[in-house]
């Protein structure tokens, strides 16, 4: 009679592991940031890197141009995006954020110590001052660059407008790079990874989706459209974005030659 009890706790102690696994694998995750956003992030972050990478000489000049011009539509998307497009993509939500910072600089200045500052608020802040100047640049950097693609500057003389081209390019990458070293140090800081929204969508933790349509259809779309125009460019030229000559002429250093004999 004494050993019902031992008997019943057993299976109890058993479960306690198991019922522990299924909770931890049931945590809740929220939807937060919708798949067209998502892709229009990888999508600008590859094109800057292909352009940036293919700047210097005219091997992959038509590429470079071609990548340009894809910044171009991707930015056009997303500003037609974020003014039509659902609230949690708005750009009125990074505008609202960025009218903030007046608010927090009188603040700062009324703060009696530095930890009476609202840190948290300003790390958001610089996050949208990141996002929101990696999408103004975005206008003049590709101007330029058209500019200088079809010899704008030769109106006034010199090399100034691919001088300017060369800044923002410049600029530009130094403001990917803080944006990169922010995520990595807002991550460490609040021990959370910051970046994961943009990759997989989603936060852990409760509460309810900030995104109620992920608009799957509309990233596949985006993504078709960007392939298409590659393509199309790609048919557009005689010899390709990238030709195999000037694959097999940086492989044996030919195509310098021909470029300093030109010159």
């Amino acid at each position: 009679m004494q050993a019902s009890p031992t008997l019943d706790s057993a299976p109890g102690h058993a479960a306690a592991p198991a019922a522990s696994t299924a909770s931890t694998a049931s945590a809740p995750r929220r939807l937060v940031t919708d798949a067209p956003t998502r892709m229009f992030h990888g999508l600008f972050a590859l094109s800057f890197l292909g352009a940036y990478l293919t700047a210097d000489g005219e091997h992959f000049r038509l590429l470079h141009v071609t990548l340009g011009y894809t910044m171009a539509g991707l930015l056009a998307f997303r500003v037609l995006y974020g003014l039509f497009g659902p609230r949690q993509a708005g750009l009125g939500l990074l505008w609202r954020k960025l009218t903030g910072l007046p608010a927090w600089l009188r603040s700062v200045r009324s703060a009696p110590s530095l930890s009476a500052i609202h840190w948290r608020q300003a790390q958001n802040l610089l996050m949208a001052l990141a996002v929101f100047a990696l999408l103004v640049m975005v206008l003049p950097l590709t101007l330029s660059g058209y500019g200088t693609y079809n010899d704008w500057g030769d109106v006034l003389g010199g090399d100034w407008l691919e001088e300017v081209h060369e800044f923002f390019g410049e600029a530009f990458l130094f403001v990917v790079l803080a944006h990169l070293a922010l995520i990595a140090g807002l991550s460490l800081l609040r021990r959370k990874n910051q970046a994961a929204p943009m990759w997989s969508g989603r936060v852990d933790g409760p509460g309810p989706n900030l995104v109620q349509n992920n608009r799957v259809w509309l990233a596949a779309l985006l993504l078709i459209a960007v392939l298409a125009y590659g393509a199309w460019e790609w048919q557009q030229s005689p010899n390709g974005l990238v030709s195999t000559q000037s694959i097999s002429g940086l492989a044996t250093g030919d195509g310098e030659d021909r470029d300093r004999d030109d010159d």
